[in-house]
């Protein structure tokens, strides 16, 4: 759906406005605080900001967080800047900065719904303000990109970071993957500035960097029983259609393959797919392909989406710094660094997914949900990306998921997906996530799409409970009013 013409003008009104402030507190030698979110999104959006104020010769410095809580606006008063600029967080704590920073002035640059009310020292660039959906037609990332435009028209160069916070906030909603909305004013910028192109292609994780059957063993979404995390069967499932791997001593990469031989695999995984029950994903093999034509080929850098997950890797494997340098122009040691982490973060994901699949009631089913109880087991700051993976390939697809793991000793981080079958529908797992939180003391909220709370451990078990009810409870009310 295209976006209106006078959403587009007020949203990029508040960018500039924005863009002047930052300039105004610039010019004066203000210190500047930036706080960002640590999955793709944010750090490609701290990248963005950065790199803006960098060529400013702006006074800053960044911190990447999961959240806003009173510590964060602690550490944030004892710096004392003259501005903080949040990205890709900030206006699901609108109360919190309100209460506590009322002396200070602040920007925030978010594409999440906005909770609680806003005081007048804060200026918020927000897509939901405009009636645009943050959700699917413009990222964090891309939300600092418009801002990072309006200080300077040179900082179109950053759009292909944007891009790659789009596609690591799963904003490919369009048909075949497509990025839309606000993201195809980015997309479009990237290309003209020389740095992005787009094709449609087969979606393997590692299709311009790794031998086929590596780039099939590292793909998770979608998902690949038997394949994903095995690169021996892998390389045996290839052989057995026929398609040889190598050519000569060198090893094939996606890119090298035929049109013939990539619809005979395409065929091939399709089938593998239906036989394993998961039909719905046969969807997700071929769509858009973004590439970063200036960066190095065999380099995770160069398929926009594998840039994604190096980000996430780099935020989920507490190694944030290094995703931030890398988004802002480091090609040296930090993405070295970041490779050696991706590996273990691929790792891990395929770890906790073989967990999940060797035994089915891991997943355990609801009357209206799905509930991943990570427990212990699986760390918090990657239950995020697994209850994405899994959303899509669960066999009751009109039920939601949520997955929890312990962040502390007292809170568990809770994250819900659910797929646009359902939003298209009205079911806001933002709002649902809010309202079951603030139930029990807790913080929730996000899109309707993808969402997040904190709860308290005593509190998770009738937590999950009322998510359970208040979905069954709008489904009951969608059907109704059908």
């Amino acid at each position: 759906m295209a976006i209106g013409e006078s959403a587009t003008k007020t949203f990029t009104i508040y960018a500039s406005e924005a863009a002047k402030l930052i300039s105004k507190y610039v010019q004066e030698s203000g210190f500047i605080h930036v706080v960002s979110h640590l999955d793709a999104d944010g750090l490609a959006a701290a990248g963005i900001i950065g790199k803006a104020l960098l060529r400013l010769g702006a006074n800053f410095r960044i911190r990447i967080q999961q959240w806003v809580d009173e510590k964060i606006v602690a550490d944030i008063t004892s710096d004392k800047p003259a501005l903080t600029i949040l990205t890709d967080l900030g206006s699901g704590y609108l109360n919190v900065l309100s209460e506590h920073l009322s002396d200070n002035r602040i920007v925030i640059l978010d594409h999440h719904q906005p909770i609680g009310d806003s005081t007048g020292n804060i200026l918020q660039v927000n897509p939901h303000l405009h009636g645009i959906d943050g959700s699917k037609d413009i990222s964090g990332a891309g939300v600092a990109y418009f801002t990072a435009k309006a200080l300077d028209d040179a900082n179109r160069d950053l759009a292909g970071i944007a891009v790659v916070g789009a596609l690591g906030d799963l904003q490919d909603k369009y048909e075949q993957r497509a990025l839309g909305g606000l993201n195809e004013k980015i997309v479009a910028d990237a290309v003209a500035a020389g740095c992005l192109k787009v094709e449609k292609d087969l979606m393997f994780f590692g299709r311009e960097t790794r031998p086929i059957h590596k780039a099939l063993s590292y793909t998770t979404s979608p998902f690949l029983p038997g394949i994903s995390g095995e690169e021996d069967k892998s390389l045996a499932f290839l052989v057995s259609l026929g398609i040889n791997p190598k050519h000569g001593d060198k090893w094939r990469a996606l890119r090298d393959l035929s049109e013939e031989e990539k619809r005979q695999l395409c065929s091939a995984l399709s089938d593998h797919l239906i036989s394993r029950g998961y039909p719905s994903d046969v969807l997700n093999l071929v769509g858009s392909i973004y590439t970063l034509v200036n960066e190095e080929p065999w380099t995770p850098l160069r398929d926009a989406r594998e840039f994604s997950v190096l980000l996430n890797g780099t935020g989920r494997m507490e190694k944030a710094s290094l995703g931030v340098a890398i988004c802002m122009g480091d090609r040296g040691s930090a993405l070295e660094q970041a490779e050696a982490v991706l590996r273990d973060y691929r790792r891990t994901i395929t770890q906790y997914l073989s967990w999940l699949m060797e035994k089915p009631e891991r997943v355990e089913e609801l009357e209206s949900i799905y509930v991943i109880r990570g427990e212990g087991f699986i760390n918090e700051k990657v239950i995020g990306t697994l209850s994405s993976i899994l959303s899509t390939s669960l066999p009751k697809p009109e039920k939601p998921i949520i997955a929890y793991a312990v962040a502390d000793e007292e809170i568990v981080k809770v994250s819900a997906r659910t797929l646009d079958m359902l939003t298209s529908k009205g079911l806001d797992l933002g709002e649902i996530m809010r309202v079951a939180a603030e139930k029990f003391e807790g913080k929730g909220g996000g899109h309707d799409i993808a969402a997040g709370a904190q709860v308290r451990i005593e509190d998770v078990d009738a937590f999950v409970k009322l998510v359970d009810e208040l979905v069954k409870k709008w489904r009951e009310q969608t059907e109704v009013g059908s």
